[in-house]
């Protein structure tokens, strides 16, 4: 070989795109800037750090397009997903992991790959010549940020993300909260009970809406709008949008039986658990960007959280991505430089799934370019096809914003004469998907 790839960045994408390239047999050289030079979000210099949630959303897949992108990721022998089975969680039919552990193991299995090393410190521009990979994920360090503005001629998109709160367990109060996944999902007692339930009646919910609508909020500096991506909106910005918004979404009261009173709640919230050792509990979709003051307050109203502990208290940071339906080609590129590849958040994709699988997609890609080869993206029909069709071509480029893995974006069944459920839809989809993804490793 005469070339290696350079990849910049060690979170879900940049560490999936690392393992991929050098099983292909291609030299690799990870470059990350933590622990040396720090961001809002992260606390240690693990790779694949999970920063917000610590779940990988839906493992069905069958039914689920998540789930479906978790099977394609396994079948190309990912090593994301090989971690997150290593360190699962009980979470019904959810794949939540112990986050410390899993990003230990991750940063383990890449320092020891024979044709992996690691290179400590700040990329701050755009590399002239190698070949690269860029997944330096919405907290791209601000040089190298101005770097990629100069290079594209354009305006990087932005919106701000939040990270929700984690309590510690032991300052729950059970004798009001309950364990229940919603529908008792799961197929064991330890995943039917992976969830902690706080239960409000409407006077209680009333008064909470109004504290979290009164609170301090973090200011944005000069400059800086509010545009958040809907799929982790704070919960003070769900309830501005409508005080019944949160009732309807984290807080919807369905699918629970609370066993210490009879009537059915009209709010509950959640928490879900967030180590292995049932120690700390994050609680679910409660993203937020009041002050940490204003947090512990207003959290506190929460039937069963009057006495929370807070390991971590939540927050929000500009997340920063590029418009990729003008700036990359179909094999991930940078259109004015092709020596470049993106991958992960800073396409335009969301979640931890959709980063990692824009990372394997990108790793193979590269591999196989250094390796005198040619490698088309996977049939749109699948996943993670669906996924790169959408961020390379197939949004629209003036109102592009980030996106997770959804059945909208994979080329409709055919009925074949009759109406089909929502179900047997989904599976169709799903079965057509391993088919094409299946032959799309082979080639």
């Amino acid at each position: 070989m005469t070339q290696e790839l350079h990849i910049v960045g060690g979170g879900m994408a940049g560490s999936e795109a690392a393992w991929q390239a050098a099983q292909m047999g291609v030299n690799v050289v990870l470059h990350e800037m933590r622990p040396t030079v720090g961001t809002f979000a992260h606390r240690t210099g693990s790779f694949a750090e999970m920063v917000c949630s610590n779940s990988f959303r839906s493992d069905d897949h069958e039914r689920n397009a998540v789930g479906l992108l978790h099977w394609e990721m396994r079948a190309a022998g990912g090593l994301i997903m090989e971690m997150a089975a290593a360190h699962r969680l009980p979470a019904g039919g959810a794949l939540a992991v112990d986050r410390d552990p899993f990003a230990e193991s991750v940063t383990a299995r890449l320092r020891a790959h024979p044709l992996i090393s690691v290179v400590d410190g700040e990329v701050t521009s755009l590399p002239a010549e190698g070949a690269w990979i860029i997944a330096t994920g919405p907290l791209t360090s601000g040089a190298l940020a101005e770097s990629i503005r100069a290079e594209t001629g354009a305006d990087s998109l932005a919106f701000f993300d939040a990270i929700a709160p984690i309590v510690y367990a032991d300052s729950v109060d059970m004798n009001v909260a309950w364990l229940q996944s919603r529908y008792d999902k799961g197929e064991t007692d330890e995943e039917r009970t992976a969830y902690v339930n706080c239960p409000m009646d409407k006077d209680q919910y009333e008064a909470f809406i109004d504290a979290m609508l009164a609170a301090d909020k973090a200011e944005f500096r000069e400059g800086e709008t509010a545009g958040y991506f809907d799929g982790c909106l704070p919960i003070e910005v769900m309830a501005e949008r409508g005080r019944e918004t949160p009732r309807f979404g984290p807080m919807k009261p369905i699918g629970l039986t609370n066993p210490h009173r009879p009537e059915k709640p009209y709010a509950v919230v959640q928490l879900r658990r967030d180590n292995k050792l049932g120690t700390l509990y994050n609680i679910v979709g409660f993203q937020t960007k009041m002050k940490y003051g204003a947090q512990t307050d207003v959290f506190r109203m929460i039937p069963g959280l009057e006495n929370a502990k807070f390991a971590r208290l939540g927050g929000i940071h500009r997340n920063t991505f590029l418009n990729s339906p003008t700036l990359l080609d179909d094999r991930m590129r940078l259109r004015s430089r092709p020596n470049i590849r993106f991958a992960g958040q800073v396409t335009g994709v969301e979640g931890y799934v959709e980063s990692a699988a824009m990372g394997l997609l990108a790793g193979r890609m590269a591999a196989a370019e250094l390796l005198g080869r040619d490698l088309p993206p996977p049939p749109p029909e699948t996943a993670t096809g669906a996924l790169i069709t959408h961020i390379t071509g197939g949004a629209e480029a003036k109102t592009f914003q980030p996106m997770n893995v959804n059945f909208g974006l994979f080329p409709p069944i055919d009925a074949k004469g009759g109406r089909r459920g929502r179900k047997d839809r989904y599976k169709a989809y799903t079965d057509r998907a391993k088919d094409a993804f299946t032959e799309w490793l082979a080639m």
